[in-house]
């Protein structure tokens, strides 16, 4: 039987086997959701960068780019990071340089892992189908919040262990994934009302932002699976 585990933050990242696994990332508000969204509205490639001045070159050289920090939409880019500015009118089978606080640091810092894909509640079925096709073990990475534990992504890792767990092809391999799904289970009969309490929730709110927060807690919006090649995003289609 395969094993899936959650690790609450990266800087906890490596304290995990990851070889032969698949890595699936989580950052619920908002990198993996808009990732979602970009490829479901006609995107063809994410370029993920840790550095502004990465994704300012990029800009120099005519790509559109998506850049944030701490919520806030820089000075040079294209677009913020509001999954509602991605419109299929403006990516449709572009490329998209995408940076931001925490979500594209996560990605990056998997980049020679064997199998990494992207997760959030808009393609939530699909990632558990990938993932009992796949003949690995999982590590559900959590993105947090500046290297540290958020209360949304363990949420999600919750909902997405007990599913897989629930297949029968799955088992809980540490405490972390246990802990996760007690999370859920307390989330699960209202997520919006249980996450009203956590930090980003308000940040959010606070920033005039709290319809993200709802769009990023639907489920199954797409059948895409982000899967990282090399230095970019690409989808595979369920």
């Amino acid at each position: 039987m395969k094993t899936v585990e959650v690790c609450i933050a990266p800087s906890l990242l490596n304290l995990y086997d990851t070889k032969n696994k698949v890595v699936v990332i989580v950052d619920i508000f908002r990198a993996t959701s808009i990732i979602c969204t970009l490829f479901m509205n006609g995107a063809t490639k994410v370029i993920p960068v840790n550095d502004i001045n990465e994704a300012i070159a990029y800009k120099k050289k005519g790509f559109l780019v998506a850049a944030e920090r701490d919520g806030k939409k820089l000075d040079f880019a294209d677009f913020g990071n509001s999954p509602f500015e991605f419109i299929p009118e403006k990516v449709k089978d572009k490329t998209i340089v995408y940076s931001t606080t925490n979500g594209t640091n996560t990605i990056n810092l998997c980049k020679n892992f064997d199998l990494v894909v992207i997760s959030s509640f808009l393609n939530f079925t699909s990632i558990v189908n990938f993932l009992i096709n796949q003949n690995k073990d999982v590590i559900l990475l959590c993105s947090g919040w500046e290297g540290n534990f958020c209360l949304e992504d363990t949420v999600f890792a919750g909902a997405l262990s007990e599913k897989l767990i629930s297949t029968n092809s799955f088992h809980a391999q540490n405490d972390s994934t246990l802990n996760s799904m007690d999370i859920w289970n307390h989330a699960k009969p209202d997520v919006v009302e249980y996450l009203s309490k956590s930090f980003q929730y308000n940040r959010l709110s606070k920033m005039g932002m709290g319809n993200i927060i709802d769009y990023c807690l639907q489920f199954d919006k797409t059948g895409i699976i982000p899967v990282l090649e090399d230095n970019y995003l690409k989808k595979h289609q369920i």
